[in-house]
C-alpha cells in the first residue's frame, strides 16, 4: 500500500509528530509513505494533485483548500484523508481579527465532508467536524503522540544537594505570546517562591523583573535533553475556542521527560493532567503560586508525579500504542470500532474509537464569553 500525504513541510511539528512518528508502524505492514510539501503556485499544486492517481491513500494535513483545488484532489485520490490537530476552521488566539473565518470555517465543512476518513486530534475537533457535516463512521479520534524512547528520564537523588527550583517551558515565538501575555503571574511566582527560576527552551526569550528565565535555544536534536533538565513542565492557553482544539504538544512532551506539569485547565490539559497525581491544574494567581510552592517544597512528591506522568504518556499517547490504530485507520476506515468505555477522568484511549453525532443541532460551539 502508498500513502501519499500533502503537508506544510515535512520538518513542520504537526507532520513530524502525528505522520513521521508513525512510519515505522506503516512500514511493518508494508505501506509506503511519501511526503510532500504543498505547492504555493497553482500549477505546482495540480501536478501534486494529479499524482494522487498513483497511491492508494492521500492525507491532507490541516491545509483548507479553494473548493475548486479540493474538487480536483478528490477526483484524482482513491481515498482522501483529512489529518488535523488544530481548529483550523477558526483564526488563532492572538489574531487582531478575532477567532471567527467565514472563509476558513466554508472550506472547513467542505474538507471534511468530502473526506473519506477525518483523523482528529481530539473530542473538540472531531465534534467540529461532526457539525461541519462529516459522517460519523468515517470520523476518527487519534491523539498527538509522543515516541517516548527519544525523551530521557532523569531520576534525582531526593539529596543531591540540588536548590531551587526550575520550571520549564518550551515552543516557538507564536505560542510565547501565551506566556508573555501572564507577567503579572509569572512574577508573582518569582516574588513569592524563592529559587524558582525559568527555563524557556525557543528561538526567542522574555524578560521578566523578578523571575529569572535560563535562555535554551530549541535544537530538535536536544530538546528532549534540555527538558530533561527542569523540574516542572508549565503551560498557560487562553479560554477559547482555538485553544480548545489544541493536542496538547507541550504536556506530552513534559510527561515524556518524567516532568510534573502545571496547566491552566483548558481543554486536554483537563484530559492530560490528573491533579494531585501527574501535575496540577490551577486557575487563579493564588492556586498557581500554591501549586509551584508545594513542588518547590517537596521533592518526594515531584519524584512521585514523575513517575505517573511517565506512565501516562507511555499508555495513552504514546507512538507505540497508537501506531496499530493508526495503521488500521488508514488500510481499513470503515471498519466500525465500539466506543470504549470511559472513567470519569477521561483519556483518550488507543483503539480507533468512532465517534458519535453532536447531541444538539448543528451549530457552532458558542462563543465564550
Amino acid at each position: 500500500m502508498k500513502a501519499f500525504a500533502l503537508v506544510d513541510s515535512p520538518d513542520h511539528v504537526c507532520c513530524r509528530y502525528r505522520l513521521r512518528a508513525f512510519e515505522p508502524a506503516l512500514h511493518a505492514e508494508g505501506w509506503t509513505l511519501s511526503l510532500q510539501s504543498l505547492e504555493r503556485g497553482t500549477f505546482g499544486r495540480l501536478f501534486q494533485y494529479g499524482r494522487a492517481s498513483e497511491f492508494d491513500i492521500v492525507i491532507l494535513q490541516r491545509r483548507l483548500l479553494p473548493g475548486w483545488q479540493l474538487a480536483w484532489l478528490r477526483k484524482h485520490s482513491r481515498r482522501l484523508v483529512f489529518d488535523f490537530d488544530d481548529a483550523v476552521l477558526y483564526r488563532d488566539s492572538y489574531d487582531r481579527r478575532g477567532l471567527r473565518s467565514h472563509r476558513r470555517t466554508t472550506r472547513f465543512d467542505r474538507t471534511v465532508r468530502m473526506a473519506d476518513t477525518v483523523i482528529a486530534g481530539n473530542d473538540f475537533l472531531a465534534d467540529c467536524a461532526l457539525r461541519g457535516g462529516a459522517r460519523p463512521d468515517r470520523v476518527r479520534v487519534i491523539p498527538t503522540c509522543i515516541e517516548t524512547a527519544r525523551y530521557p528520564v532523569v531520576p534525582r537523588a531526593l539529596d543531591d544537594g540540588r536548590t531551587g527550583l526550575d520550571l520549564v517551558w518550551i515552543g516557538s515565538s507564536s505560542t510565547l505570546q501565551g506566556l508573555e501575555q501572564q507577567r503579572a503571574l509569572w512574577e508573582q511566582i518569582g516574588r513569592e517562591v524563592p529559587g524558582v527560576r525559568l527555563r524557556v527552551i525557543c528561538d526567542r526569550f522574555p524578560t521578566f523583573d523578578d523571575l529569572p528565565v535560563v535562555a535554551v535555544p530549541w535544537s530538535g536534536g536536544t530538546e528532549a535533553t534540555e527538558l530533561a533538565a527542569g523540574d516542572v513542565g508549565i503551560t498557560w492557553v487562553p479560554d477559547d475556542l482555538w485553544s480548545r482544539g489544541k493536542c496538547g504538544l507541550k504536556v506530552l512532551q513534559y510527561q515524556a521527560a518524567g516532568l510534573p506539569v502545571l496547566a491552566n485547565p483548558v481543554g486536554v490539559h483537563c484530559e492530560m493532567i490528573e491533579p494531585g497525581v501527574s501535575g496540577y491544574l490551577p486557575n487563579t494567581p493564588g492556586e498557581w503560586v500554591e501549586a509551584v510552592r508545594r513542588l518547590a517544597s517537596d521533592r518526594a512528591l515531584r519524584a512521585r508525579m514523575s513517575v505517573a506522568a511517565r506512565a501516562n504518556v507511555e499508555t495513552y499517547y504514546s507512538v507505540s500504542a497508537w501506531g496499530p490504530t493508526f495503521v488500521a485507520t488508514l488500510a481499513e476506515p470503515e471498519v466500525r470500532v465500539p466506543t470504549p468505555h470511559t472513567r470519569a477522568f477521561d483519556r483518550p484511549r488507543p483503539g480507533g474509537r468512532h465517534v458519535r453525532r453532536p447531541r444538539s443541532g448543528t451549530q457552532r460551539p458558542p462563543a465564550l464569553s
